[in-house]
């Protein structure tokens, strides 16, 4: 038994009304979730600056070289901890993520230990991107609109930041497929003309600026 065993929909706090249809369910891809939220991959990297420094520190010291080795070989289980450590967090964070579009709005449902979800309905919505990554994956921020905010702590990692926090559908595979769905659903609700998404690749590093994936 766990806490979402009970969910009317999966991913859903409460059956949908009368009407509103289901267009897409889906979770993030764990292993882009903790490179790009969780960063596992910077802090591998800032251990192996460190195991390099002390090993560097070592030696200008007078130490020899296995002596430097081992110095700097002893960091070598805090680090593999801490990388570990993040991974299962972003990996339990993924299983316990649900993306949801309906013909109305975008629902988030997340949370590891707090189970939260988010409602964003489409009359909120001003316009949402595409963040795609070489490996497929992608991030979908939704601009909000004037007058409408949501905390930022509260809703990590699947939030953009900046001078208002955005809800951001976070390392979705096949995400160019989905921002279609999410743009055509946008448009229809919105009364405007649905526009493909401009897919810019960003490597494994966010992209300069979101690319346009649906606005009224």
């Amino acid at each position: 038994m766990n806490e979402h065993e009970f969910e009317p929909v999966r991913g859903l706090p409460e059956a949908l009304p009368a009407g509103e249809r289901l267009l897409w369910q889906g979770s993030p891809a764990a292993v882009s979730l903790a490179l790009r939220a969780f960063h596992v991959r910077k802090v591998a990297i800032y251990f192996g600056l460190l195991m390099a420094f002390r090993a560097g520190t070592e030696l200008a010291a007078g130490a020899g070289a296995a002596s430097a080795a081992g110095a700097a070989l002893a960091l070598l289980p805090l680090a593999v901890a801490g990388v570990a450590l993040l991974g299962l967090l972003a990996w339990l964070t993924a299983r316990e993520t649900v993306f949801t579009i309906t013909d109305r709005r975008v629902v988030l449902r997340f949370g590891v230990a707090l189970p939260i979800a988010l409602n964003v309905p489409f009359s909120a919505v001003e316009s949402a991107a595409l963040w795609l990554h070489r490996d497929g994956t992608g991030d979908l921020p939704l601009a909000l609109a004037a007058g409408q905010r949501i905390a930022y702590l509260v809703n990590w990692p699947y939030v953009r930041g900046g001078r208002r926090s955005q809800p951001m559908l976070r390392a979705i595979p096949d995400a160019g497929r989905v921002a279609r769905i999410l743009a055509e659903a946008l448009a229809s609700h919105q009364g405007g003309v649905a526009t493909a998404p401009r897919v810019e690749s960003a490597g494994t590093s966010r992209p300069r600026r979101p690319q346009l994936a649906a606005t009224a």
